[in-house]
């Protein structure tokens, strides 16, 4: 038993994560660019029923308060998920990556996200484990971090001119001056130099670490099972690609999204804070997270 679950139901989980992201990635590897509309929501309606189907699956094989604690959970990283997206459009922008080259860059997103939040999330279980007092530090970060992105939500983490991995990426390599197709080196004057395409990755997996730290603490304070603080990370990860096609027409209309984010991190660091001595039943934790996901969604779409 591997936290509570069976070493098989973790391959099991582990075979079915690689052949969603075989079958998303492996599709743009063989027709380079950039999903349609229609594609890019059909993706999308796909993985999130199979995000409906694993948490019904919890539901038979486990009961409802760990289906709750699942579902509640993969909102909340779906949330985090179209905020760090909106942090993507801007990289994107900034660099003038091609449209066909767009998919590249968040497919080595998805890749970098997938071992980090893997690790972290290890990393995460074992301190909560072994120093049960974590959990005041990680519930303090999450309600701090909260609180900042309600008094300035335009600032944007990852903000290209202020990134440290990009600054110490152009003081220590010869940087090239066009895109060379999904080629992160190229010769150029006889010499060998970085593409524009490897500071757009850099950028991108440095975003993707910075968004981890207040991601991975907010599903720890809905629910310290490992295996469902790892999957509903994972089923959200897998639909990023999708979602940046699908939301790409309408993601700056989402104006009030990030207040609404900023809000669930906040509660989410109190109920950590305050669980040695208040539970909170799932049933209230998911309801009141989709009431102010809802709502900020609904008043971002009435006010554009």
């Amino acid at each position: 038993m591997i936290y509570g679950h069976t070493a098989l139901i973790w391959l099991l989980f582990a075979g079915a994560v690689a052949l969603l992201l075989a079958i998303d990635l492996g599709l743009t590897r063989r027709r380079p660019h950039a999903p349609s509309f229609r594609e890019a929501a059909w993706w999308s309606v796909a993985v999130v029923a199979a995000a409906m189907l694993f948490c019904g699956l919890i539901l038979l094989r486990r009961g409802h308060s760990e289906a709750l604690q699942f579902a509640t959970g993969y909102i909340v990283e779906l949330a985090l998920s179209v905020d760090n997206l909106l942090v993507f459009m801007l990289v994107l922008h900034y660099f003038a990556v091609p449209a066909a080259l767009q998919p590249s860059v968040l497919k080595w997103g998805i890749l970098g996200a997938i071992v980090m939040r893997g690790l972290m999330i290890a990393i995460g279980t074992i301190l909560l484990h072994e120093l049960s007092w974590v959990i005041y530090p990680f519930g303090a970060l999450l309600a701090v971090t909260g609180v900042k992105m309600l008094v300035r939500p335009d600032d944007q983490p990852g903000e290209p001119d202020r990134n440290p991995v990009l600054r110490a990426a152009r003081r220590l390599l010869p940087i090239g001056d066009r895109f060379e197709g999904a080629a992160f080196f190229t010769r150029q004057n006889g010499r060998l130099v970085a593409t524009p395409l490897l500071l757009v990755v850099l950028v991108v997996e440095w975003t993707d670490l910075v968004f981890a730290t207040d991601s991975i603490p907010a599903i720890f304070a809905i629910t310290c099972d490992p295996f469902l603080v790892y999957t509903s990370n994972m089923f959200a990860i897998i639909a990023l690609r999708a979602l940046f096609f699908l939301l790409a027409g309408i993601m700056m209309r989402l104006i009030h999204l990030r207040v609404g984010v900023a809000i669930v991190l906040v509660l989410v660091g109190i109920k950590m804070l305050a669980s040695p001595w208040i539970g909170v039943p799932p049933e209230i934790t998911l309801a009141v997270v989709v009431g102010v996901l809802g709502m900020s969604v609904l008043a971002s779409l009435r006010n554009a």
